[in-house]
Formats: C-alpha cells, structure tokens, sequence
C-alpha cells in the first residue's frame, strides 16, 4: 500500500489546501513512498512546512515549474537561476531541500489556472507583483524571451489577478520594447513632467521592497531588484526630457 501514499497525501493535501496543497500533499507522499520502499535514507530533509495557500516559497516553485516547461525544454540557466535564487536568500541547507523538491515538482502536471486562482485569492497584491518579477527572471535566464513562456506569464499574470499596466510594467524590466521606460511607469509618452513625476510617485509606493516585508528579510532583498529598474526608468526618461 505504501506505493499509493503520494496519491493519498496529494487527495489530502488538495482537499485541505486546494491545489497547492494538493501538491506539496503529493511530495510528502512521494518523499514517505521512497523511504518505505528503501530508495533512499531519509536523512531530515524537509521543505518549509507552509502549506497554507498563500505560501508564497511553494507558490514561487510551482510557477517557476510551469514557464520552465511552457516551451518543451527545462534548461540548465533557468535551473540555475532559482537555484542562486534560494542560496542567495536562505543558505546551502535550505537550497538543496528546496531543489529536491522542485525536481519533483517538474515531473507533475500542474494546474496552472486552479494554482493561479488560489494565489489570486489568497496573496495580497504586493506579493503577487514579486512573484511575477522573479518568473520573468526564470523565463529570460538564457537571455532569450521565448514566445511560448511570455504567453504563459501572461496567462500567469492575468489568472493571478495582476492588471496589464502593472503586466506591461514587470515585462519591460526584462524585455526591452519601445518606450519601454514609459511602460515601467505606466504612463504615455506624451505625458507631462508632472505627470510623469506623479507616476514615478506612486510606482514608488506600490513597488517599495517594504511592501513585501511580511514574506522576510530574503523577499525583500529580491524585492530591491525590481524598485532599481523602476528607477533606472525614471532616470532615463528624467535625462531625455532634462528634468531636474
């Protein structure tokens, strides 16, 4: 009967926690059908025990886990990306439970709408926004913006409940467009000064890294990233227009 626990712990799981839960229910299974049929010794390794549907470490795998496989490949530098990722922010312990368990992840299929539908229920704006930023950072690893992952973040985006300002925002602190400084503050090129100082202003609120600090010191370090390039775009536009 063991060999059924991953089917067990994943009904479990999805019936408590919806589909995150069904599938961190589904690794705990696969993890407890492994050691009983001795495949290897059980040495301690855990995965953060959040399973509540707006944990944002498990949500970020699982996303990561559908772009990754969007386009058919799983490459190395996408891999490597969430790896740096998790040793940057919770050290070689944490990373190696971390990318076990994402491995296993990678080899399921995964309800991308439902997933989506219960982070958007579940996880404050803020988060959401985060979460987006550190996909496209998977998807554009390899320095190529694959169409097949965009559709997917746009989907991803759209399901998490994310408006397409603030979609179009993310995107063009990855991948360059026209005007693409204008899109990262949301705001035309044919908006004024003012108006342009008052996007920046109000960008400024919505993407401070103290917005996420109830995810932790770690989020909020990878939170900086995305306010830098919000004011990379605001220079820019600042030097072409000559404002002061």
């Amino acid at each position: 009967m063991s060999r059924y626990g991953k089917w067990i712990m994943g009904g479990l799981g999805w019936a408590i926690g919806g589909p995150l839960g069904g599938i961190l229910g589904f690794l705990m299974g696969s993890a407890f059908d492994s050691m009983n049929s001795g495949e290897y010794e059980f040495r301690g390794r855990q995965v953060h025990s959040g399973t509540g549907p707006g944990d944002f470490r498990i949500s970020l795998l699982v996303l990561s886990a559908a772009v990754m496989k969007a386009d058919g490949k799983m490459l190395k530098s996408e891999l490597n990306y969430i790896k740096a990722f998790f040793l940057q922010n919770f050290g070689k312990h944490a990373t190696q439970n971390y990318m076990h368990a994402f491995r296993d992840i990678l080899k399921q299929e995964i309800p991308l709408q439902d997933v989506c539908f219960q982070i958007r229920n579940n996880m404050d704006l803020h988060s959401r926004l985060q979460l987006l930023h550190f996909l496209y950072g998977v998807a554009l690893a390899d320095g190529h913006a694959d169409p097949t992952e965009i559709q997917t973040l746009e989907k991803i985006s759209d399901w998490i409940g994310i408006n397409r300002s603030d979609y179009l925002s993310i995107k063009n602190m990855f991948v360059k467009d026209t005007d693409s400084a204008y899109k990262i503050l949301e705001v035309s090129p044919n908006a004024t000064d003012e108006e342009v100082k008052g996007a920046y202003r109000a960008l400024a609120l919505k993407y401070h890294p103290d917005r996420v600090s109830h995810l932790g010191e770690e989020f909020q370090q990878a939170a900086k990233e995305k306010f830098q390039k919000m004011n990379e775009a605001y220079d820019t536009i600042k030097k072409q227009r000559g404002i002061k």
